[in-house]
């Protein structure tokens, strides 16, 4: 049995769809088709159910799930073992740290080729900047990112959540679309603390503002929480890892997405920057 095997295995779990597996995997998707194919005569039993709608695991393919990734990450300690080193990783992000770095983080120390990741705290630009020149080896950004100097790539989409004051009119309610937030109310942080994530946000606003006030995120969240129609935007995963009592969170209906993406340089690997995104990525 090949550990390739059971790494595409494991993708395709994830995904439940093997052309996004292959995506990740950077291979073609035949290739995918053919492992897990092999896989399921090997073990003699049927590890997905696949039709051209959908993919799905049997209850065989579950029980494989769990001991394919603790056979994964025992190969990663081997090697450790044995003397592979894990590489160090220099991955630069924002100040909050979510559920998904957390997992992350996991799935790059337990990878088959392990890395030791150390965070870097740095605004977006500086991050971006130290990517290309080489002093990161990889940045998550969320928001759409135009430069050619780096390589780019999607790892994930989060929810936007309205954020509000507890004595908004319509705090009371299980959602609320933009069309329903009045535009003067609105809140953000500046646009030099995340320019791509500001104006990504701006971008899903059905018509555009009045200037909103700025500052920080903690005076942003403080300013909405003092004035009853004030509102902001954030990113559901952001919002889970910010902690305050004076302010409420509601989905948007109909939902808005933002992408996040991980920024890697131009020199590296294609295989590298799949392990990356498939550490991040739901």
């Amino acid at each position: 049995m090949e550990l390739r095997a059971l790494q595409y295995f494991v993708t395709v779990a994830e995904e439940l769809h093997f052309g996004r597996a292959a995506q990740r995997l950077r291979i073609v998707q035949p290739a995918v088709s053919q492992q897990i194919t092999r896989l399921e005569r090997e073990l003699g039993v049927r590890l997905l159910d696949r039709t051209s709608r959908r993919v799905r695991l049997t209850p065989a393919g579950e029980r494989v799930l769990d001991a394919a990734r603790e056979a994964l990450a025992a190969a990663a300690r081997v090697r450790v073992v044995a003397g592979e080193p894990a590489a160090a990783l220099r991955i630069g992000l924002a100040s909050c740290v979510t559920t998904r770095v957390d997992r992350a983080l996991a799935r790059l120390r337990d990878a088959e080729r392990p890395a030791e990741p150390t965070l870097v705290d740095l605004p977006v630009a500086a991050r971006l900047d130290a990517v290309r020149d080489g002093e990161l080896d990889l940045a998550l950004v969320r928001g759409a990112v135009t430069t050619t100097a780096v390589t780019v790539a999607r790892a994930w989409s989060e929810p936007l959540h309205a954020v509000l004051s507890h004595d908004h009119p319509a705090a009371s309610t299980p959602a609320i679309g933009l069309h329903d937030l009045d535009p003067q109310g609105l809140r953000l942080p500046a646009r030099d603390n995340d320019p791509l994530l500001h104006d990504a946000i701006l971008a899903a606003l059905p018509s555009a503002p009045p200037r909103p006030p700025a500052g920080d995120l903690l005076n942003v969240l403080f300013e909405v929480g003092r004035d009853p129609a004030g509102w902001t935007l954030m990113p559901a995963e952001q919002l889970a890892a910010t902690r305050s009592d004076r302010v409420l969170s509601l989905p948007l209906d109909p939902p808005v997405t933002i992408d996040g993406h991980v920024v890697t340089s131009q020199a590296t690997p294609e295989s590298c920057v799949a392990s990356y995104v498939a550490a991040f990525a739901d």
